[in-house]
């Protein structure tokens, strides 16, 4: 009887559950954008520290040792080639000029007079040689103290700006001393390190003027207004940097970048079939960049990429990805590796020139 009763019981407990509706399995999907790629030309800004110097600067030296009389000219002065610039006290160097012109008349007297006689016969060739050479010797000596007596009056050697002036007047002033440089900054050098592969590249660039083209960005981050050109390019790399300088030239018509200053070169590099990617479809793990790549089955899996280059907006990729990979455009925040989505596909151009015009 029992059994029976048993049986009853697990016989209604299997009807009830067998009755119970089955609660059905619902699975949100949510359209996603995607897009791929693009493969295009582009270009990239590129900065380098440089060193600005003038085409022209040299340091003004005394060439005689003496009193500096008088200064002509200030710190900061701008002056022109041949104006004078310094005097030192001539008086030593004038008195052994007039010694020499004097010992020169001696000589030129004793010459002639010797000539006289060696043309009679009363002397020998060899005597008049002798006057000869000592003339000659007396011209050069006063030809000597003339030059030196023009050491006393410093000339500006061509049209520039003076520096700080190192003595004041009446300092005595040694031979080979600087008493101040001279700059001549109507047009300036820019000296910049590229490494070895960014010249390499350099030189496989065509040779064009656009090639050469420089942008000089002073110390305040203003550019300045004329445009510079890259000259030259030193004939050996830095062992120790692995760098190899360039020098560019830029225009100075209002004297606006003196020697010594500091700035940047900016130049225009062109890229040519690079993929670019907005940065939006990025995501940054550890430092890492990755971005979610559709599969054949419309699964998201991360995928671990390297940047090359990074613009407004975009990256270039340097590896990880191919014009052929579709990538999670949006959400990239809202899926997780292995989540299947609807996947609404936008052209990679439409969505590069979108974020252009934002950016403009």
């Amino acid at each position: 009887m029992k059994k029976i009763s048993f049986l009853i019981s697990l016989s209604a407990l299997l009807s009830f559950i067998a009755c119970k509706p089955k609660k059905e399995e619902v699975v949100e999907t949510i359209k996603y954008t995607i897009t791929s790629p693009l493969l295009t030309d582009t270009s990239i800004i590129k900065e380098y520290v440089a060193q600005i110097q003038s085409i022209q600067n040299v340091e003004i030296r005394a060439q005689v040792k003496g009193y500096l009389e008088t200064i002509n000219v200030d710190e900061g002065q701008n002056v022109r080639a041949g104006q004078s610039l310094f005097n030192i006290m001539p008086k030593q160097y004038e008195a052994e000029m007039h010694e020499s012109r004097a010992e020169e008349k001696t000589a030129e007297l004793e010459w002639q007079n010797t000539k006289t006689l060696a043309e009679k016969n009363i002397v020998s060739p060899t005597e008049l040689a002798i006057a000869a050479s000592k003339l000659e010797k007396v011209k050069a000596e006063l030809a000597l103290a003339e030059l030196y007596l023009s050491f006393t009056n410093i000339k500006a050697p061509f049209d520039g700006t003076i520096d700080r002036i190192r003595f004041k007047k009446g300092s005595l002033i040694d031979e080979g001393t600087i008493l101040s440089s001279l700059s001549n900054n109507k047009e300036v050098y820019a000296y910049f390190n590229v490494s070895e592969t960014e010249y390499l590249d350099f030189r496989n660039r065509p040779k064009n003027d656009e090639r050469n083209k420089a942008t000089l960005i002073l110390a305040n981050n203003l550019e300045h207004k004329y445009q510079g050109y890259i000259e030259t390019i030193e004939s050996e790399f830095d062992n120790t940097t692995g760098n190899i300088a360039f020098r560019a030239k830029f225009p100075n018509p209002e004297l606006l970048l003196k020697h010594g200053e500091t700035g940047k070169v900016r130049l225009v590099v062109p890229l040519k079939n690079v993929l670019i990617i907005p940065q939006k479809a990025t995501f940054e793990i550890q430092d890492k960049i990755y971005v979610y790549v559709l599969d054949k089955d419309n699964k998201v899996k991360s995928r671990n990429i390297t940047i090359k280059q990074k613009l407004p907006n975009l990256y270039i990729i340097e590896s990880g990805l191919s014009q052929t990979d579709k990538i999670l455009l949006e959400g990239v925040q809202s899926v997780k590796d292995d989540d299947k989505i609807l996947a609404d596909f936008i052209q990679p151009k439409e969505v590069i020139n979108h974020l252009q015009l934002l950016q403009n």
